[in-house]
């Protein structure tokens, strides 16, 4: 049984996640083309929570099948719109379209997360939580996005819940870490569970 933790993500907020509560991993970016993979999984009729946890295994299995030796740990997350999956903005106006779309509705973001051990997937959840805009100005939404471009082009739905995208909301259902896109209490159960990390 290996104790060896390995992240394959690139994202800030998922590591920063994993050092505060404590747990040693390292980092090995999958490198995966996600546009495609989800416009195929789309194009086969696959709903959010699948196509969630489908690019989290993906990504798992890709960076395990070079550490087979880790117990490596493969994320993804989805926002779903009225039945329209949106991806991260490449530009200000893609931005600006992403926010008419998600103002004074509600969405939801799913995050998934596998665990793969020995190449083969031993642990799976996918989180859900239920986010509702509030209604704002036009200015503010521009506002907004040239205060914020750089960090929101990052993130799908144009705002991070851990600054001032928060202002933009006016009610939350479901648990913060999915939001930041990682069901870290489960996820960290699973780990206690199996004796990777100690109580």
């Amino acid at each position: 049984m290996t104790d060896r933790l390995v992240l394959a993500s690139g994202s800030a907020i998922r590591q920063q996640l994993l050092r505060n509560a404590g747990v040693s991993f390292e980092v090995v970016v999958a490198r995966v083309d996600e546009d495609a993979i989800r416009a195929s999984l789309v194009a086969e009729g696959a709903g959010p929570r699948d196509i969630a946890d489908a690019l989290a295994e993906y990504k798992a299995r890709r960076v395990a099948e070079k550490h087979p030796d880790a117990l490596v740990i493969g994320c993804d997350q989805i926002l779903e719109v009225n039945g329209k999956i949106l991806s991260k903005p490449e530009t200000p106006l893609q931005a600006r379209e992403q926010l008419e779309a998600l103002r004074n509705t509600r969405h939801q973001l799913l995050s998934a997360a596998v665990i793969y051990e020995d190449a083969k997937p031993v642990w799976r959840h996918t989180g859900m939580a239920r986010l509702q805009m509030r209604q704002f100005s036009d200015a503010f939404m521009d506002d907004y996005i040239d205060r914020n471009w750089d960090s929101i082009r990052h993130s799908v739905g144009c705002y991070k819940l851990e600054e001032e995208g928060v202002r933009l909301f006016s009610r939350i259902e479901g648990d913060y870490f999915t939001i930041l896109g990682l069901p870290l209490l489960e996820m960290l159960s699973y780990l206690t569970l199996r004796g990777t990390l100690t109580t």
